[in-house]
């Protein structure tokens, strides 16, 4: 597939590489995207131009923000979009009943040359129904989108957003290590976890595979199994006065070695009277080398007192042996931590520097989805709206341009999305700006900054300007200074203020029209 730029030179989608996973292609599906496009095909309907907005209608745990993630993947699949024979064959036998021919030569043509997509930079915080993606192009192809655009984006900006708030627990000063590989939903899910913890604000990851495939720092030292294996050592069999010195013949021979890289697991027999005595002395014996051990890692038990002990341990050690430095030895901890016992760990003080942070990271525990939704808003320049008895579950109709607009402290205050043909609101300008569906919510705003929010990702055929892929790291970088940006009360774990998502006086005024005149009147007998 070829796309004229403004220049008239010719883009390749091939400059574009595919999808991270392979299983990322048009069958990637659910079966009613397939059955929708055969009966827009039939009906003449499949080249009618479309707009859906992807969106999601709650903040994920309890909170008021995401971690928008997940596009570049979704715009390396429009880029690669291609039905392969072996696609086409597999549909003819998938769809029920007969499926003509005409159909599939269809499929073998199609290419988001047509489509166009606009969003919001990945890495950037955003809010419940404002349109991450806005997808417009001809509606057979759009519709096919639909399920992969939602599963990429879906747990990416789940994920990262849970990455997000443990930065925000634990601080930027400490390191933050995803160390959830072993626990992780299928290998795609630990690839996907250790991309977007990290794009959250994680450190490193002990992910060698992400690692290799994004650029991520990977961190890690031994396990318990590595200390036990010395057991079998029979001339170290015993004691010498508290310590097991099996477990000071695994130190000496990990950091043999790794002797620039020293960080010992303490907990396999006793932290305070074996490990940390056992780390000492081998981290000792490096420096009389010329070596400089890093630390330490607490894997079990009460690791606000232990890390804090510890610490005191290493002063002694500083102080007795003039050791300079000695004192601040790093103090890593893991064991099945997560944003709640960060918290914990903060209010009874500790001497932690750093967190290696698993299942509860990479898996999400504390909610399922984000609930990503797919919803056409506009079709040959008609708007469209998705009515329920559920407000929540109410569309806001027709192509939207969204906007950020800050206040005089410099944080934002409502995220405001206006008609496109409505003119884009400015600085210093007066603002009346409305919730959707509650009349009595409204507010006015003098910007005095206005940040326009949409941006093309993807121009299908069309001359407009396409936005870069970042780099893994300056996305990483964007998401952590818009999570300095923000209020602190937007972002704090209990009870944190709605942020505000408005709509203009005019589409307001539009979307409530709209809405009367396309619910059924009921009648009463």
């Amino acid at each position: 597939m070829e796309v004229k730029s403004e220049n008239g030179s010719t883009e390749k989608s091939s400059e574009i590489p595919p999808p991270t996973n392979p299983m990322v292609t048009p069958i990637l599906t659910d079966l009613y995207q397939l059955t929708m496009a055969y009966a827009y095909w039939k009906a003449g309907k499949h080249n009618e131009r479309a707009v859906f907005d992807l969106f999601y209608r709650k903040s994920p745990f309890h909170g008021e923000f995401t971690v928008f993630a997940g596009l570049e993947e979704c715009i390396r699949f429009i880029a690669n979009f291609k039905f392969t024979e072996e696609h086409i064959a597999f549909v003819r036998e998938a769809l029920p009943g007969t499926c003509e021919e005409g159909f599939l030569d269809y499929l073998r043509q199609l290419d988001c040359s047509e489509v166009e997509v606009y969003a919001i930079p990945e890495g950037s915080i955003v809010f419940p129904r404002v349109p991450l993606l806005r997808v417009e192009g001809p509606v057979g192809v759009a519709q096919l989108l639909e399920t992969t655009l939602v599963n990429l984006v879906n747990f990416a900006s789940l994920v990262a957003t849970n990455a997000a708030r443990h930065r925000i627990v634990a601080g930027n000063s400490k390191l933050l290590l995803e160390f959830g590989l072993r626990r992780a939903q299928g290998p795609d899910g630990g690839i996907s976890a250790s991309k977007y913890c990290y794009m959250g604000g994680f450190d490193a990851t002990s992910n060698v595979a992400a690692g290799k495939l994004f650029g991520i720092p990977l961190k890690g030292t031994h396990s318990h199994a590595f200390v036990s294996s010395f057991m079998r050592t029979k001339f170290l069999t015993g004691g010498f006065g508290d310590t097991n010195l099996s477990e000071l013949a695994a130190f000496t021979s990990y950091a043999l070695a790794f002797p620039d890289n020293f960080l010992a697991l303490v907990d396999t027999y006793d932290v305070l009277r074996s490990g940390i005595p056992n780390f000492c002395a081998v981290a000792l014996a490096l420096r009389d080398l010329g070596y400089k051990a890093m630390g330490i890692r607490l894997d079990s038990g009460d690791l606000a007192y232990l890390s804090c002990e510890a610490r005191k341990f290493f002063q002694v050690i500083e102080k007795e042996f003039g050791v300079p430095d000695f004192g601040k030895m790093s103090i890593t901890a893991s064991n099945d931590l997560n944003e709640e016992t960060l918290d914990h760990l903060n209010k009874q003080g500790h001497q932690v520097d750093a967190f290696g942070i698993g299942t509860y990271l990479v898996t999400c525990y504390a909610q399922a989805a984000l609930g990503c939704v797919f919803k056409l808003v506009e079709i040959n320049n008609q708007p469209r709206m998705k009515l329920s008895e559920d407000v929540s579950k109410v569309s806001i109709p027709c192509k939207k341009q969204c906007y950020r607009l800050y206040g005089k402290e410099g944080y934002p205050l409502v995220d405001l999305m206006i008609g496109e043909n409505e003119p884009a609101p400015k600085m210093g300008e007066r603002i009346l700006c409305r919730h959707p569906f509650n009349e009595s919510k409204r507010a006015y705003v003098v910007p005095q900054r206005v940040e326009e929010l949409l941006k093309c990702y993807w121009r299908g055929s069309s001359a407009k300007t396409r936005e870069d892929m970042l780099p893994l790291k300056d996305i990483r970088d964007r998401c952590i200074r818009q999570l300095e940006k923000m209020r602190p009360d937007h972002m704090r774990r209990l009870n944190p203020t709605p942020y505000k998502v408005s709509v203009s006086a005019k589409l307001y005024d539009f979307i409530h029209f709209l809405w009367l005149n396309e619910a059924p009147v009921g009648e009463l007998q």
